[in-house]
């Protein structure tokens, strides 16, 4: 009897493969030999699961995304009675992907960023993550807030923290000084009546 393998498990495993290949050598070291190698199963299973290379990418772009929004997800329920400025606060911290153990993902995303800008498909991807970012981010300021534009707040607040992203991935900030430059935006938020 031939072996049952989990389709959306070995779509996963692959894209896993993707993002550390991605990490190490950007989007044009990854091909599909070394996406098969990379997640231990045949250039045949990688067919099997994605027709084009195109395809692989946006769903491995799609994973990284979704493997955020888990994490920022999960940090806003650990604490379900927290305030709207705390709520706000983890959201930031976990969406600037600044800590070291996020290094490597913050990477990648960069990676994909840059290829969206000539890839329609993964610019698709990327607009959906980021609409659906600036919706959460617009609610907790909302609910924070007196500000008669939380929308142009939560517009500010997600590109400081994909800004920030990038100045310490190429060390221009260190991750300390670019918490603290988020702590300072946001801390001006809350204080401003005028927001």
């Amino acid at each position: 009897m031939p072996k049952q393998v989990d389709h959306e498990s070995r779509r996963r495993q692959i894209a896993e493969a993707v993002c550390r290949l991605a990490d190490e050598h950007g989007l044009e070291g990854v091909t599909l030999r070394d996406v098969a190698a990379r997640a231990d199963v045949s250039m045949g299973a990688v067919q099997r699961c994605f027709r084009t290379k195109e395809e692989m990418l946006v769903f491995a772009l799609g994973h990284i995304g979704a493997r955020i929004s888990a994490r920022v997800a999960a940090r806003l329920t650990e604490s379900p009675a927290q305030s709207a400025r705390t709520a706000l606060g983890h959201a930031t911290t976990e969406i600037s992907l600044l800590r070291p153990g996020h290094r490597a993902e913050a990477r990648v995303w960069l990676v994909f960023v840059a290829q969206a800008a000539v890839s329609p498909s993964l610019a698709e991807i990327l607009r959906t993550n980021y609409a659906d970012l600036h919706g959460l981010f617009t609610r907790l300021i909302t609910e924070a807030t007196t500000t008669s534009d939380a929308e142009r707040e939560a517009r500010t607040l997600l590109a400081l923290t994909d800004g920030l992203t990038t100045h310490v991935l190429i060390g221009h900030l260190t991750p300390d000084t670019a918490l603290d430059a988020l702590d300072s935006h946001l801390a001006r938020l809350w204080s401003d009546p005028a927001t």
